[in-house]
């Protein structure tokens, strides 16, 4: 099977996201392609992560799932519990409640931070409800799983 490439528009992977797309401005999700997509994939999860917050491994930014497969996901994502407009999408609860939030590191936090994104390509839809987080989402997948990419973005409070 080809390889799953998860690339942006908007940032090269390991280089800063813009502010637009972080809680000092716009907050919105970037824009994600994808090239590789098996066709064999029937629906698409994104998760987003924050590497580097002390008081935990892995700080959940972004949940989203039941994406129909496609090579671009749009920029600005709206938030909801579920998104008509993209196939039935779901979002569960990260820091960003039912919808993306971006990079927002506490003035404490002055060191870069590193923010994964992680895109699953699966044989299903999951009918799991929104009130899900990052945990029970993976656990979902498993056994599910196609195809799989990530991108990793940095940013740093100044």
């Amino acid at each position: 099977m080809t390889p799953l490439l998860l690339t942006s528009p908007t940032f090269a992977p390991g280089c800063p996201i813009p502010r637009r797309h972080t809680g000092f401005e716009a907050d919105l999700s970037p824009a994600l392609c994808l090239s590789g997509l098996t066709p064999e994939a029937v629906s698409l999860a994104v998760t987003m992560d924050d590497l580097d917050v002390p008081f935990t491994k892995i700080y959940s930014h972004w949940l989203i799932w039941n994406l129909p497969p496609a090579a671009e996901l749009p920029e600005g994502i709206p938030h909801g519990q579920t998104l008509p407009e993209l196939g039935g999408a779901v979002q569960g609860i990260g820091y960003g409640r039912h919808g993306y939030r971006g990079p927002y590191p506490p003035p404490f936090l002055r060191a870069p931070h590193r923010y994964l994104f992680q895109v699953y390509a699966l044989d299903c839809r999951l009918e799991l409800s929104p009130r899900i987080r990052r945990a029970a989402l993976l656990s979902a997948m498993q056994g599910h799983i196609l195809q799989e990419a990530s991108l990793l973005g940095t940013f740093q409070r100044t």
